[in-house]
């Protein structure tokens, strides 16, 4: 079997849409009211967590065979631990500014329901392959979700787009006005409920009878 067989191919790209982590299985919701203000921190984001849900899959997923199952969760937790701290430490040093607004929500990566979701269900019982693919689809399923409300929040909130003014003066000056209920943390809650809403619509087999 190649390294994308159609199997493969499921596993990464399913997470985009049709068993998306945050839209379909309802995980990591909290990051979308904190970090969704401005687009550059959520891709910061969305890039950081896809990075520990890949590699962190992948240590577990070789370690399966090894791990007591008593201390399994001790262990995954140490695991997300380290490489959410290299993540930190990565973004200190060549993304500071980011890193400051970010602020303590890259230290509560640990906490993000999706790691461990992805730690119990697949990389406890597939090998490391598989676990780097469902890391790095569902890490992606995550960050489209993140860039998407960013999007609509700055550029309503703010008019801005990775802080570059997008919006002409000339719309100001005919009396446009910046929404300050997009930066406020409710709107992400409300732009999430209208994505879900949306994707639904459009997956008949999601919606509940």
């Amino acid at each position: 079997m190649g390294l994308l067989s159609s199997k493969n191919k499921e596993i990464l790209f399913n997470p985009l849409s049709k068993d998306n982590p945050v839209i379909v299985q309802m995980l990591g919701i909290c990051s979308a009211l904190a970090v969704t203000v401005k687009l550059q921190p959520a891709l910061v984001m969305a890039i950081s967590v896809t990075a520990v849900v890949a590699f962190a899959n992948v240590i577990i997923s070789l370690l399966r065979k090894t791990i007591p199952n008593r201390i399994r969760i001790i262990i995954q937790l140490v695991v997300v631990a380290a490489l959410v701290t290299v993540v930190n430490e990565i973004l200190k040093a060549f993304a500071y500014d980011v890193s400051l607004q970010l602020s303590v929500y890259v230290g509560l990566i640990i906490t993000n329901c999706i790691l461990m979701g992805r730690l119990e269900a697949f990389a406890l019982g597939n090998k490391p392959w598989d676990s780097f693919l469902d890391g790095i689809g569902n890490g992606l399923g995550y960050g489209i979700i993140l860039v998407v409300v960013a999007f609509f929040r700055e550029l309503f909130g703010s008019g801005t787009l990775f802080g570059f003014t997008v919006i002409p003066q000339a719309v100001y000056d005919l009396g446009y006005v910046n929404n300050g209920l997009m930066i406020m943390p409710p709107m992400a809650l409300i732009i999430c409920a209208v994505i879900i809403w949306i994707h639904r619509s459009r997956n008949k087999d999601l919606q509940e009878s």
